[in-house]
């Protein structure tokens, strides 16, 4: 049996997805140099920042452009696929577009104009999403086609026509995009796949592997083409924007950034790889565009480097190590060119050989002519002609690989994460560690940082802090997305609670000695303190329009009759006119006109259950068409025939028979077209006439249904009894139960009930003004807390069979009243129970079970000598 989805409170939490001006112009190269130009001419240009947005409450994995370049599509662990639209209306809200069963890692797109995407996650499923709001499009079992239960999928890419996937199977995965069948699968590689490209052609796909290796594949020949080892570490990360993937850069674990270039080459393994930069951390993610890369790692900060062009010249061993010492000794943020080297082109890009030390030996089948290198160097320096890609290995004595840059040439910097966290034992305080070392105590409840201690070890400022009081476990605290999480749950939120005089209150003279605070109910409260405004507002409004449409002078209301059931009337007498209308159409009787009982059609005899002739005495004439063999047929329609129009009995709808009857008990019973009042009444069943007991008691009348005979008898025209009244008030109590339906589970649930409750207020005394039923917790025993407005407020759901939680609401303290009808939809109902009705969830008490025995034995036997 599956277990029940959980929900939960946070805040606090990151995900945020950023928007950067680069002040840079990505236009390829020129081809208008000017020779004479210095790199002082090109001012060094730095990224500014323009906006962010929270989008997600976890790791984001993968973003993308797509539709233009007008919507950002991004992947994250928290499930869900998002799309951020920076240039709408509603540029601070992402819209989910779809969700996942675990983590989502991967997102590919046929192109920048496309308005659908792929994603892929570990829930072993690839699924295809509609970016204009139609949803999911098509999902892809990455496992089921196999029979295996594995296919998490790492990496990812699409075109128009085929579509291919990877991740720890070390299984190339080819699909058709269209129809989610799979075409064909790549074996070749050792270890986790984690990126993938297709050329524009759709013919050739190129992979990326932790088994430190790139290969390029053949879909027309169906085999592993070339298996490049220019790395030697794991390769994390592809990019290529040429047609036919001949020009591409990589990155791996260890930082190295590498481009290679197979442009003009017959066989791949005569190509040239350069090393470009190395970082300290891995690079998960390589952009190029124009002349400039960028890098990202684990770290917050992103860098920017300047490209080199492949096709430059490579120098002789003696001046690539003298352009790394001046290099080295200079360190400036943009290195300066060496004195070999030509001047700078207009747009900063060096027109200068390639250092020898930067190239990379693309394959192990590359040609390695080590025992030939003095002769080409010596060559190379007679006649000054560069040697071929092919030549340009490294001798052996000689291997050390050094990057072309030393140093990015502007960084855009990130906030320090945090990345440690330990909790005091008062369970109100929090010690953090950030990526600069820095230590930070938090006050949980306020949600602020208290005081900063500098860089020091973690180890050695908790004994300062810490103090002997031990608190019960109430909140769940995490730093994984780099900032401090406090999670809230029902099972254990309202575990906590705390002495108000040790908290440090502004006026402690206003509690009692030993007055305690749940510390949970004490959160709440206040992160939602606007949430709280704003219901109590409505509510208000709510009871003032109850108020006045029950006192309308044109309803009638009585104190002494049940609200489920409408009173018979007696109609008045007709005239003459009435009496002799042949007219189909009922006649309307003081200017109102419609079907008498207003449950069944207009050919329908009537459901007051006794027929009104015009004739007073056509009560009395009515024929029996049903055989009244039974007893119980008999006293119906005995009494059918007794009872007139001037009957006035007492019974339970007597209390006030001075009370007109409704414009609808005053209408005419309607009749088949044809037929006059007369003939209509002369081919009324006698059991029409039993339900007037059946309104007069409606136990009996509820026996009287249940035991009737299926078959009433024939008539002489074979007319089947009606079952119209039956169904009408099967119909009303369905109706009256659909109305009261209460939304269990959400936030929602509680306003329904205390709008149910204040119903029933006003029918049982409408005298009397309805007091309200929302008691959000005091100030005595919730003392202000002032939360910083910016504080993140998110409601999520748990997925027990799934890999993560889903985002059901996400805002701020500053905008949870604007967002009411949000919150009452996405929250649960035991949060809408706490903050309007002061109610905590009902705990089922442990049950410890325990033997009694006597102590030592001491205790007499039971049973007597004799047994």
């Amino acid at each position: 049996m599956a277990r029940k989805a959980r929900q939960r409170i946070s805040y606090g939490r990151d995900g945020l997805i950023c928007a950067w001006g680069l002040n840079l112009e990505l236009q390829p190269k020129s081809s208008n140099r000017n020779p004479f130009a210095s790199p002082e001419d090109s001012p060094l240009k730095t990224s500014a920042y323009r906006q962010q947005v929270q989008a997600h409450t976890h790791w984001v994995n993968d973003i993308l452009l797509t539709q233009s370049n007008e919507a950002l599509v991004s992947a994250s662990s928290d499930i869900t696929v998002k799309v951020w639209r920076p240039h709408s209306k509603d540029s601070h809200i992402p819209t989910t577009i779809g969700l996942h069963d675990d983590y989502v890692k991967c997102l590919a797109s046929p192109g920048r104009h496309s308005d659908w995407v792929a994603s892929g996650g570990l829930d072993h499923k690839i699924r295809l999403w509609d970016l204009d709001g139609g949803g999911e499009k098509l999902k892809i079992d990455v496992g089921e086609s196999e029979g295996s239960a594995k296919g998490s999928v790492y990496a990812l890419s699409v075109n128009r026509s085929i579509m291919a996937s990877g991740g720890p199977e070390s299984i190339v995965r080819l699909w058709d995009p269209r129809t989610g069948k799979k075409i064909t699968n790549f074996v070749g590689h050792t270890d986790n796949i984690r990126d993938v490209l297709i050329n524009k052609n759709g013919d050739t796909v190129m992979t990326a592997s932790s088994d430190q290796t790139v290969k390029v594949w053949s879909i027309t020949a169906g085999r592993c083409m070339y298996t490049l080892t220019m790395h030697n570490d794991s390769v994390w990360s592809l990019y290529s924007d040429h047609p036919q993937l001949s020009l591409f850069y990589s990155s791996d674990r260890s930082g190295l950034v590498a481009k290679t270039d197979v442009r003009n080459c017959e066989d791949m393994d005569d190509g040239l790889s350069l090393a470009l930069a190395h970082e300290n951390e891995g690079v998960s993610k390589v952009v190029v565009a124009g002349d400039y890369f960028w890098t990202a790692t684990s770290s917050s900060s992103i860098n920017r480097w300047r490209d080199v062009n492949s096709q430059k010249e490579i120098s002789l061993p003696e001046a690539s190590r003298h352009q790394r010492m001046s290099s080295i000794a200079s360190r400036t943020k943009e290195p300066s060119p060496p004195a070999s080297q030509t001047p700078a082109t207009a747009d900063g890009i060096h027109e200068s050989t390639i250092p020898l030390t930067c190239v990379l030996r693309i394959s192990n089948n590359a040609p390695l002519r080590g025992h030939h290198l003095k002769d080409i160097e010596a060559a190379t320096v007679q006649s000054g002609i560069s040697r071929k890609m092919s030549e340009a290995i490294l001798d052996p004595e000689n291997g050390i690989v050094i990057p072309y840059h030393d140093l990015p040439m502007d960084t855009i910097e990130g906030q320090h994460g945090l990345i440690k966290h330990v909790m005091l034992a008062d369970r109100r305080r929090v010690l953090t560690l950030d990526t600069e070392g820095e230590i930070t105590l938090w006050d949980l409840l306020k949600c602020l940082p208290i005081k900063s201690f500098g860089k020091r070890h973690l180890d050695d400022v908790r004994p300062e802090v810490d103090t002997v009081e031990s608190v019960a476990n109430w909140c769940g605290v995490d730093t994984r997305t780099g900032r401090l999480a406090v999670i809230l749950e029902e099972n254990y939120c309202f575990d906590a609670e705390a002495y108000a005089d040790e908290m440090g209150l502004d006026s402690p003279s206003d509690f009692r000695d030993d007055q305690r605070i749940n510390l949970g109910k004490w959160v709440l409260r206040y992160l939602f303190g606007r949430l709280i405004d704003e219901e109590l507002y409505r509510d208000r409004i709510y009871r003032d329009e109850l108020s006045a449409k029950s006192s309308r002078p044109n309803s009638i209301h009585r104190t002494n009759a049940p609200p489920a059931i409408q009173m018979p009337f007696e109609p008045p007498q007709p005239s003459i006119e009435d009496i002799q209308d042949d007219t189909v159409t009922p006649k309307a009787v003081n200017g109102v006109t419609g079907t008498p009982g207003l449950t069944i059609a207009v050919a329908t005899p009537t459901t007051n259950g006794v027929h009104h002739s015009p004739n007073p005495q056509a009560a009395n004439q009515i024929p029996a068409t049903i055989d009244e063999n039974t007893t119980l047929e008999k006293n119906a329609s005995q009494q059918n025939a007794t009872r007139t129009s001037t009957d006035k009995s007492p019974d339970y709808f007597s209390g006030n028979p001075q009370v007109r009857p409704t414009a609808e008990a005053q209408t005419k019973a309607p009749t088949t077209p044809g037929e006059t009042g007369a003939e209509a009444s002369a081919t009324t069943s006698p059991t029409d006439g039993d339900k007037y007991e059946k309104a007069g008691s409606s136990l009996f009348g509820k026996k009287f249904r249940m035991n009737f005979p299926k078959k009433l008898g024939r008539t002489s025209a074979e007319v089947k009894p009606t079952t119209v009244d039956e169904r009408s008030e099967e119909s009303d109590k369905s109706d009256d139960k659909e109305e009261r339906s209460i939304e269990e589970d959400k936030f929602y649930g509680t306003i329904q009930q205390m709008h149910y409750e204040y119903e029933e207020m006003l029918q049982s005394a409408r005298s009397q003004p309805l007091y309200p039923l929302m008691h959000p917790s005091s100030k005595s025993e919730t003392p202000p807390l002032h939360h910083s407005p910016h504080t993140i407020v998110i409601i999520q759901e748990e997925r027990p069979d799934a890999g993560g939680a889903a985002d059901l609401y996400r805002g701020t303290v500053s905008s949870v009243g604007n967002d009411a009808d949000l919150i009452e939809k996405a929250a649960p109902r035991w949060l809408g129970e706490l903050l309007l009705r002061n109610k905590l969830p009902e705990k089922e008490m442990p049950r410890v079970s325990f033997i009694l025995l006597p102590y030592q034995d001491l205790l007499p036997g039971i049973a007597s000598q004799d047994g």
